[in-house]
């Protein structure tokens, strides 16, 4: 369990390094299970944007069910808000144990659901209400897991020990790829497609189980339990936050120059990236899983090189580089993709249904004679290229998303750390980054150009890094034990 840490300048409040241990499986863990629950419905658009919207219109089944996928990004600076006022007056433990209740209940429940030929508009309207709690559940989690491990760890080693919970967001996203394939081998794909899709989702109750047993072992944030219990904690972390112009203009900047291009950035890489695969270039989802799989494992461990790199160079050079590298790079890239599936795809044609509004959405191809025909499923992509390609871009999430949770950590006093970290990143991350692939592939739509919906990331990446370049201060150096008591800080390991 770990150590309490002390509260008088005779004691010293020092978590051992068994300790430390469980404050890093404990959190990583749920964290990890919390970006599963979240990522194993953008995982599964493929098969269940069909299931719970009208049939016959599978392209107008695509964009509802990308927006609902959108819902849950969206609302997730309202969960920050809320969990991080509760995890700024109460406690970091706490609020990261109530989101992460939440996030497994809600999770579990989307494997009950009935599908639209089932239940009808009832179907969709009750899985968009289920995406609303995922998202204020992961909302109050990454704030809290995030500064409950650099409340806890030493100060020249912040970025490498905080990247290790952004690392968990890959790997959330690569178990849920990976419980999806191992559902789909088990089965055949009618099986599959028919009730299989609900497994991924029943075994996130058991996965919830195990971390919230882990976790209820734990203990608060030494730096929380000191500034509660000499008075130094806000009474209204809200207010304090967000109405004192030079907290809000930290706020405001770490919006700005940090987490909108790193979201843009990092959602490019791990989701733009997969739908454009299965929707643009017609590769096979199946196929699509496991280029995607394979890249995500070979690029989760870049985010903690680079959040170990920011403890010797700094935060804020490593993070404007990565964001520069998407806007110079991304053309050619996609253009790779595209050359990589041997489809051809050379316009988006985009029509209206009169009755209802749909937009349809139909990849063109030229064939021999130059004539555009619908795009059939690529028939061999070459594999290889793709998963480098993507790898490429997971580089840029490294660079961008490991040493992010360090900085604001750094940025922000303990009082109202939770509350104004919170906001800028769930912002950052939630909408801009959230809504890259909506508005990427409704670009796509608008325009009929395959490569029109990297504009979107690429401008608001451009703008973090003129943003970032200007006004950013490097916060490396900074010593957050010392608002509280020197005495307290962990040894260096």
């Amino acid at each position: 369990m770990v150590e309490q840490p002390a509260t008088s300048k005779g004691e010293v409040g020092k978590p051992q390094h068994s300790g430390l241990l469980l404050v890093m499986v404990a959190s990583s863990l749920g964290t990890m299970i919390e970006w599963y629950d979240f990522f194993i419905f953008g995982s599964l658009t493929a098969v269940l944007s069909l299931k719970f919207y009208p049939p016959g219109n599978s392209k107008f089944a695509l964009i509802a069910y990308l927006a609902t996928f959108a819902v849950g990004f969206v609302v997730r600076p309202f969960g920050g808000l809320f969990f991080g006022r509760i995890g700024d007056l109460t406690g970091r433990k706490f609020a990261f144990l109530v989101t992460l209740t939440i996030m497994g209940g809600a999770t579990f429940s989307i494997g009950l659901m009935p599908t639209f030929a089932m239940a009808g508009w009832f179907s969709p309207i009750i899985l968009i209400l289920i995406r609303v709690l995922q998202g204020l559940a992961l909302g109050g989690e990454y704030g809290g897991a995030a500064i409950y491990v650099a409340e806890h760890v030493p100060d020249r080693q912040r970025g490498f020990y905080t990247s290790i919970i952004q690392a968990t967001a890959i790997l959330g996203l690569l178990v849920s790829l990976l419980v999806i394939l191992a559902t789909q081998f088990a089965m055949p794909r009618e099986t599959f497609n028919e009730w299989g899709w609900r497994i991924p989702f029943l075994v996130s109750l058991l996965l919830v189980g195990i971390s919230l047993y882990i976790r209820l072992k734990l203990r608060e944030s030494p730096i929380f339990v000191h500034i509660k219990t000499t008075g130094k904690a806000s009474l209204h972390p809200l207010k304090d936050a967000f109405t004192q112009w030079p907290n809000l203009k930290q706020v405001l900047l770490c919006l700005f120059g940090v987490t909108a291009g790193q979201g843009v950035v990092a959602y490019t890489g791990e989701f733009y990236s997969l739908f454009y695969m299965q929707t643009i270039l017609k590769v096979n989802p199946h196929t699509a899983s496991i280029v995607m799989a394979v890249a995500l494992a070979f690029g989760m461990p870049l985010l903690i090189f680079f959040g170990a790199l920011s403890d010797k160079i700094g935060c804020k050079k490593i993070m404007l580089s990565g964001c520069l590298l998407a806007v110079l790079t991304y053309i050619p890239i996609y253009h790779g993709m595209e050359r990589a599936t041997g489809n051809n795809v050379v316009t988006v044609k985009s029509t209206r249904n009169p009755v209802t509004g749909a937009i349809n959405l139909t990849p063109m191809t030229s064939n021999a004679t130059g004539v555009l025909a619908a795009a059939p499923e690529a028939p061999h992509p070459d594999r290889g290229k793709l998963i480098l390609l993507i790898f490429i871009q997971m580089i840029y999430v490294g660079m961008v998303y490991g040493p992010v949770a360090a900085y604001l950590v750094e940025t922000f006093p303990a009082k109202v750390r939770y509350t104004s970290l919170s906001l800028p990143y769930h912002i950052g991350n939630g909408i801009f980054g959230g809504l890259v692939p909506l508005i990427g592939l409704s670009i796509c739509a608008e325009t009929g150009k395959i490569y029109a919906g990297l504009y979107y990331p690429m401008a608001v990446a451009g703008l973090t890094f003129i943003v970032g370049s200007i006004a950013l201060r490097e916060t490396r150096g900074t010593r957050i034990w010392d608002e509280v008591d020197a005495h307290l800080a962990p040894q260096e390991s």
